[in-house]
Protein backbone atom coordinates (compact mmCIF):
# COMPACT_ATOMS: atom_id res chain seq x y z
CA UNK A 1 0.00 0.00 0.00
CA UNK A 2 1.61 3.54 -0.80
CA UNK A 3 2.65 5.58 1.75
CA UNK A 4 2.68 2.71 4.23
CA UNK A 5 6.08 1.59 6.06
CA UNK A 6 6.26 -0.73 8.15
CA UNK A 7 9.63 -1.73 10.31
CA UNK A 8 9.10 -4.47 12.81
CA UNK A 9 6.65 -3.59 15.00
CA UNK A 10 6.77 0.56 14.11
CA UNK A 11 3.91 0.92 11.72
CA UNK A 12 4.15 4.86 9.84
CA UNK A 13 1.34 5.84 7.56
CA UNK A 14 2.28 9.97 6.91
CA UNK A 15 1.20 12.85 4.63
CA UNK A 16 -1.06 10.74 3.10
CA UNK A 17 -4.26 13.25 3.43
CA UNK A 18 -6.64 10.37 4.98
CA UNK A 19 -9.72 11.75 6.94
CA UNK A 20 -9.87 8.41 8.96
CA UNK A 21 -7.79 5.61 9.49
CA UNK A 22 -7.97 3.25 6.36
CA UNK A 23 -10.02 0.02 7.33
CA UNK A 24 -7.14 -1.57 5.71
CA UNK A 25 -4.24 -0.52 7.77
CA UNK A 26 -5.83 -2.01 10.99
CA UNK A 27 -6.82 -5.38 9.32
CA UNK A 28 -2.93 -5.53 8.01
CA UNK A 29 -1.04 -4.33 11.32
CA UNK A 30 -3.42 -4.13 13.75
CA UNK A 31 -2.35 -7.04 15.61
CA UNK A 32 1.51 -6.31 16.02
CA UNK A 33 1.46 -2.48 15.82
CA UNK A 34 3.00 -1.28 18.99
CA UNK A 35 4.06 2.40 17.74
CA UNK A 36 1.92 4.25 15.08
CA UNK A 37 2.61 7.39 13.43
CA UNK A 38 -0.45 8.73 11.00
CA UNK A 39 1.30 12.58 11.23
CA UNK A 40 0.20 14.75 8.77
CA UNK A 41 -3.17 14.10 7.44
CA UNK A 42 -6.21 15.18 7.63
CA UNK A 43 -7.72 13.35 10.38
CA UNK A 44 -10.82 14.11 12.69
CA UNK A 45 -11.97 11.21 14.39
CA UNK A 46 -9.61 7.89 15.49
CA UNK A 47 -12.57 5.34 14.60
CA UNK A 48 -10.49 1.89 13.63
CA UNK A 49 -7.69 2.58 16.00
CA UNK A 50 -9.90 -0.10 18.07
CA UNK A 51 -7.69 -2.76 16.02
CA UNK A 52 -4.88 -1.99 17.21
CA UNK A 53 -4.76 -3.26 20.84
CA UNK A 54 -1.15 -3.30 21.60
CA UNK A 55 -0.22 -0.26 20.80
CA UNK A 56 2.19 1.59 23.25
CA UNK A 57 3.17 4.39 21.38
CA UNK A 58 0.50 6.91 19.11
CA UNK A 59 1.87 9.84 17.39
CA UNK A 60 -1.15 11.86 16.18
CA UNK A 61 0.80 15.44 15.04
CA UNK A 62 -0.80 17.66 12.12
CA UNK A 63 -4.02 16.34 12.13
CA UNK A 64 -7.32 17.96 12.45
CA UNK A 65 -8.44 16.40 15.77
CA UNK A 66 -10.73 18.02 18.27
CA UNK A 67 -12.87 18.34 21.66
CA UNK A 68 -15.10 15.64 20.25
CA UNK A 69 -11.37 13.11 20.09
CA UNK A 70 -12.35 9.50 21.21
CA UNK A 71 -9.52 6.83 21.75
CA UNK A 72 -10.33 3.40 22.34
CA UNK A 73 -8.85 1.67 25.64
CA UNK A 74 -5.38 1.22 25.27
CA UNK A 75 -3.91 -0.13 28.37
CA UNK A 76 -0.40 -0.74 27.50
CA UNK A 77 -0.17 3.45 26.03
CA UNK A 78 2.73 4.72 27.19
CA UNK A 79 3.15 7.52 24.82
CA UNK A 80 1.04 9.95 22.98
CA UNK A 81 1.65 13.40 20.83
CA UNK A 82 -1.39 15.43 19.93
CA UNK A 83 1.06 18.38 18.43
CA UNK A 84 -0.76 20.81 16.14
CA UNK A 85 -4.03 19.75 16.30
CA UNK A 86 -7.36 22.00 17.08
CA UNK A 87 -7.93 20.57 21.01
CA UNK A 88 -9.33 23.66 23.10
CA UNK A 89 -11.08 21.80 26.24
CA UNK A 90 -8.46 20.79 28.20
CA UNK A 91 -9.94 19.25 31.26
CA UNK A 92 -12.15 17.03 28.86
CA UNK A 93 -9.69 15.44 26.93
CA UNK A 94 -7.38 15.06 30.38
CA UNK A 95 -10.55 12.81 31.94
CA UNK A 96 -10.77 11.03 28.88
CA UNK A 97 -7.00 9.89 29.06
CA UNK A 98 -7.08 9.47 32.16
CA UNK A 99 -10.22 6.52 31.47
CA UNK A 100 -8.74 5.19 28.61
CA UNK A 101 -5.11 5.32 28.67
CA UNK A 102 -3.85 4.33 32.55
CA UNK A 103 -0.89 3.61 31.83
CA UNK A 104 0.32 6.99 29.95
CA UNK A 105 3.82 8.53 30.76
CA UNK A 106 4.69 10.62 28.13
CA UNK A 107 2.22 13.11 26.62
CA UNK A 108 2.54 16.67 24.05
CA UNK A 109 0.17 18.99 23.46
CA UNK A 110 2.14 21.64 21.76
CA UNK A 111 0.53 23.69 19.03
CA UNK A 112 -3.10 23.39 20.78
CA UNK A 113 -5.53 26.38 22.16
CA UNK A 114 -5.54 23.95 25.23
CA UNK A 115 -1.60 24.56 25.61
CA UNK A 116 -0.79 27.97 26.47
CA UNK A 117 2.27 28.98 24.32
CA UNK A 118 3.50 32.07 23.68
CA UNK A 119 4.25 31.68 20.09
CA UNK A 120 0.70 30.75 19.48
CA UNK A 121 -0.82 33.64 21.36
CA UNK A 122 0.74 36.78 22.49
CA UNK A 123 -1.95 37.32 25.22
CA UNK A 124 -0.27 34.04 26.74
CA UNK A 125 3.06 33.80 28.72
CA UNK A 126 5.35 31.85 31.03
CA UNK A 127 3.02 31.36 33.86
CA UNK A 128 -0.17 30.53 32.00
CA UNK A 129 1.98 27.44 31.10
CA UNK A 130 3.19 26.65 34.26
CA UNK A 131 -0.46 26.62 35.55
CA UNK A 132 -1.54 24.46 32.79
CA UNK A 133 1.70 22.03 33.67
CA UNK A 134 0.47 22.44 37.12
CA UNK A 135 -3.12 21.20 36.08
CA UNK A 136 -2.13 18.59 33.33
CA UNK A 137 -0.34 17.24 36.53
CA UNK A 138 -2.78 17.08 39.01
CA UNK A 139 -5.31 15.08 35.99
CA UNK A 140 -2.30 12.79 35.51
CA UNK A 141 -0.12 12.05 38.07
CA UNK A 142 1.88 9.19 36.33
CA UNK A 143 3.27 11.57 33.49
CA UNK A 144 7.36 11.60 33.44
CA UNK A 145 7.02 13.79 29.97
CA UNK A 146 5.11 16.56 29.25
CA UNK A 147 5.09 18.42 26.12
CA UNK A 148 9.15 17.39 25.86
CA UNK A 149 9.86 18.77 29.22
CA UNK A 150 10.57 16.00 32.09
CA UNK A 151 8.37 16.51 35.00
CA UNK A 152 9.95 17.50 38.08
CA UNK A 153 9.84 16.53 41.90
CA UNK A 154 8.69 19.73 42.23
CA UNK A 155 5.72 20.85 39.81
CA UNK A 156 4.56 17.01 41.07
CA UNK A 157 4.13 18.20 44.51
CA UNK A 158 3.11 21.72 43.64
CA UNK A 159 0.51 19.67 41.44
CA UNK A 160 -0.51 17.72 44.51
CA UNK A 161 -1.25 20.97 46.56
CA UNK A 162 -2.40 23.47 44.38
CA UNK A 163 -3.33 21.39 40.57
CA UNK A 164 -6.89 21.28 41.54
CA UNK A 165 -7.28 25.15 41.61
CA UNK A 166 -5.22 25.75 37.88
CA UNK A 167 -8.01 25.65 35.71
CA UNK A 168 -8.61 28.15 33.69
CA UNK A 169 -12.46 28.55 33.03
CA UNK A 170 -13.18 30.30 29.78
CA UNK A 171 -16.24 32.30 29.55
CA UNK A 172 -18.81 31.36 26.70
CA UNK A 173 -18.98 34.26 24.48
CA UNK A 174 -16.50 37.56 24.30
CA UNK A 175 -17.21 40.87 25.68
CA UNK A 176 -17.68 41.88 22.41
CA UNK A 177 -20.70 39.64 21.31
CA UNK A 178 -21.74 40.37 24.26
CA UNK A 179 -21.52 44.30 23.89
CA UNK A 180 -22.83 44.22 19.97
CA UNK A 181 -25.85 41.86 21.31
CA UNK A 182 -29.19 44.22 20.27
CA UNK A 183 -30.85 42.23 23.81
CA UNK A 184 -27.76 43.14 25.90
CA UNK A 185 -27.61 46.85 24.51
CA UNK A 186 -28.00 49.17 27.62
CA UNK A 187 -30.63 51.88 27.20
CA UNK A 188 -31.73 54.65 30.02
CA UNK A 189 -35.30 54.41 28.91
CA UNK A 190 -37.91 52.39 30.94
CA UNK A 191 -38.82 49.14 29.79
CA UNK A 192 -42.49 50.47 28.71
CA UNK A 193 -40.56 52.97 26.64
CA UNK A 194 -38.31 51.16 24.28
CA UNK A 195 -40.86 50.75 21.41
CA UNK A 196 -40.53 52.85 18.38
CA UNK A 197 -44.42 52.86 18.14
CA UNK A 198 -44.51 53.42 22.28
CA UNK A 199 -44.41 57.69 23.09
CA UNK A 200 -44.83 57.12 26.88
CA UNK A 201 -41.03 57.58 27.32
CA UNK A 202 -39.54 59.81 30.55
CA UNK A 203 -40.39 63.17 28.21
CA UNK A 204 -43.65 62.67 26.38
CA UNK A 205 -46.62 64.27 24.93
CA UNK A 206 -50.10 63.47 26.48
CA UNK A 207 -53.48 64.85 26.44
CA UNK A 208 -54.07 67.39 28.65
CA UNK A 209 -57.15 65.79 30.10
CA UNK A 210 -54.89 63.10 31.16
CA UNK A 211 -52.95 65.48 33.12
CA UNK A 212 -53.49 65.19 37.13
CA UNK A 213 -54.00 69.48 37.37
CA UNK A 214 -57.15 71.11 38.74
CA UNK A 215 -60.79 69.91 36.86
CA UNK A 216 -61.36 73.42 36.18
CA UNK A 217 -57.55 74.40 34.82
CA UNK A 218 -58.08 71.29 32.39
CA UNK A 219 -61.71 72.47 31.19
CA UNK A 220 -59.89 76.11 30.46
CA UNK A 221 -57.17 74.31 28.46
CA UNK A 222 -59.56 71.65 26.24
CA UNK A 223 -61.84 74.50 25.59
CA UNK A 224 -59.35 77.81 24.45
CA UNK A 225 -59.93 79.78 27.75
CA UNK A 226 -58.99 83.48 26.89
CA UNK A 227 -57.05 83.34 30.31
CA UNK A 228 -55.32 81.20 28.91
CA UNK A 229 -52.09 81.10 26.21
CA UNK A 230 -54.03 81.98 22.70
CA UNK A 231 -52.16 79.68 20.72
CA UNK A 232 -51.98 77.02 23.39
CA UNK A 233 -52.14 73.18 22.05
CA UNK A 234 -53.83 71.08 23.80
CA UNK A 235 -50.85 68.99 24.47
CA UNK A 236 -49.08 68.97 28.05
CA UNK A 237 -45.46 68.40 28.59
CA UNK A 238 -44.82 65.87 31.28
CA UNK A 239 -41.83 64.47 32.86
CA UNK A 240 -42.45 61.28 34.49
CA UNK A 241 -38.59 61.02 36.40
CA UNK A 242 -38.73 64.59 37.45
CA UNK A 243 -39.88 65.14 40.44
CA UNK A 244 -43.80 66.49 40.11
CA UNK A 245 -45.05 67.16 36.68
CA UNK A 246 -44.27 70.13 34.37
CA UNK A 247 -46.82 71.44 31.74
CA UNK A 248 -46.75 73.91 28.87
CA UNK A 249 -49.21 75.81 30.32
CA UNK A 250 -47.89 76.11 33.69
CA UNK A 251 -44.52 77.27 32.27
CA UNK A 252 -46.23 79.97 30.46
CA UNK A 253 -48.14 81.37 33.29
CA UNK A 254 -44.52 81.70 34.68
CA UNK A 255 -43.18 83.58 32.28
CA UNK A 256 -46.43 86.07 32.44
CA UNK A 257 -45.51 85.95 36.63
CA UNK A 258 -49.54 85.30 36.73
CA UNK A 259 -50.75 83.00 39.28
CA UNK A 260 -51.44 79.41 38.29
CA UNK A 261 -54.36 78.19 39.98
CA UNK A 262 -57.40 80.72 40.26
CA UNK A 263 -58.34 81.61 43.86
Amino acid sequence: MAGLVVSGTQVSYIGQDCREIPEHLGRDCGHFAKRLDLSFNLLRSLEGLSAFESLEELILDNNLLGNDLVLPGLPRLHTLTLNKNQISDLECLLDHLAEVTPALEYLSLLGNVACPNELISLEKDEEDYKRYRCFVLHKLPNLKFLDARKVTKQEREEALVRGAFMKVVKPKASSDSIATSPECQYTPLPSASRELTSHRGPMSFKAASTAPHDSTLRRKIASGDRDGPPLFPQLVWRSRRCPGEVSLYLLWEKLRGQQVYPR
